[in-house]
């Protein structure tokens, strides 16, 4: 199910309204380029080097990339688990500006223009660095469980090293699930921030808990000081004039704040026995809009679609590109 990723990962670029480029870049986008100095050749060993110009899901550990002349522009696409952030440490980098070779640091995953997180939610400034030249020791750590080296190395012999390692989230908010089904809540914390779920092949998404727009609803009622007696799943939540709301659906891209929805829904459901959404979509989404009033949260199952299965009728269809 990557091979649209895969295929549009070759013109990683950071979109055009990206203040914090400072070098024009091929259609492709930015990129970074490090090199290993004495003491990082001595730990080639333990680090695994990158051939593939295009690497999806790296594990935690220690990597290094030497450049053959190639000026293609290349990116490292990491995600950790849904709790989690991802560290990346460059433990050396030596790369000939002068020759247009760049190593850029992006908090989240970029694809055609479009960033995860949106950059509706979690504005570019500071999502970027950028770096040549020769370096040692640097750290940068995501604001989710996405993030991404993309490089340019002209120059033969440029040569970079970093380790990866996923750390513990205090407040995970943002979700880009990468090929693996599983079960991923959304929370807000009590704070008026956004948070979604991008699954980046078309998905089926089951609504197992929800705890949304309570006690702002309406009408409910307590069953006791701190508990509700449940409304079930309320659907076109913001006609009712909602502030908080669970939107389904799908996306072309990485920008889910702009989404195809087929629904959006909130109240309080411990055990919600609806149908599940069949997103047929390159990114399948469920987003979490939050005003701050309420302590929301909402708990999905999600997986690939079963294309196979011939009980399986799409819920929601992106158009192709050349329809958007």
């Amino acid at each position: 199910m990557f091979v649209f990723l895969l295929a549009a990962c070759c013109l990683v670029g950071m979109a055009p309204q990206t203040a914090a480029a400072k070098v024009a870049f091929p259609k492709g986008g930015p990129s970074t380029v490090m090199g290993l100095g004495l003491q990082a050749l001595r730990n080639k060993r333990s680090s695994q080097l990158i051939k593939d110009c295009i690497s999806v899901g790296l594990e935690e550990g220690g990597y290094y990339h030497k450049s053959v002349g190639d000026p293609t522009v290349c990116g490292v696409y990491l995600a950790s688990g849904p709790s989690q952030r991802v560290q990346i440490t460059l433990d050396y980098l030596d790369i000939d500006c002068k020759s247009g070779g760049l190593i850029s640091f992006l908090d989240g995953w970029e694809l055609n223009g479009e960033v995860f997180p949106p950059t509706a939610d979690v504005p570019m400034e500071g999502r970027v660095e950028e770096l040549c030249g020769r370096h040692r020791r640097k750290v940068f750590v995501s604001s989710s469980n996405a993030a991404s080296l993309l490089y340019t190395l002209p120059r033969r012999g440029d040569v970079f090293k970093f380790s990866v390692k996923f750390i513990k989230h205090p407040t995970p908010c943002n979700i880009l699930v990468n090929g693996d089904s599983g079960v991923f809540t959304l929370r807000n914390h009590g704070t008026r921030i956004n948070c979604s779920l991008a699954a980046v092949f078309p998905a089926s998404i089951s609504l197992l808990q929800l705890s949304v727009g309570v006690p702002a609803i309406r009408g409910i009622r307590r069953a006791a000081p701190n508990r509700f007696i449940e409304t079930g799943v309320m659907h076109r939540c913001s006609k009712r004039g909602l502030e908080d709301e669970v939107v389904v659906g799908g996306s072309l891209g990485l920008d889910v704040s702009n989404m195809v929805v087929e629904d959006d829904i909130c109240g309080l459901d411990s055990n919600p026995r609806g149908r599940p959404s069949s997103v047929l979509c390159e990114v399948s989404v469920v987003r979490l809009i939050s005003s701050g009033n309420t302590e929301n949260s909402v708990t999905v199952a999600v997986s690939q679609l079963q294309f196979e299965d011939p009980n399986m009728i799409p819920t929601t269809v992106c158009p192709m590109p050349n329809e958007a």
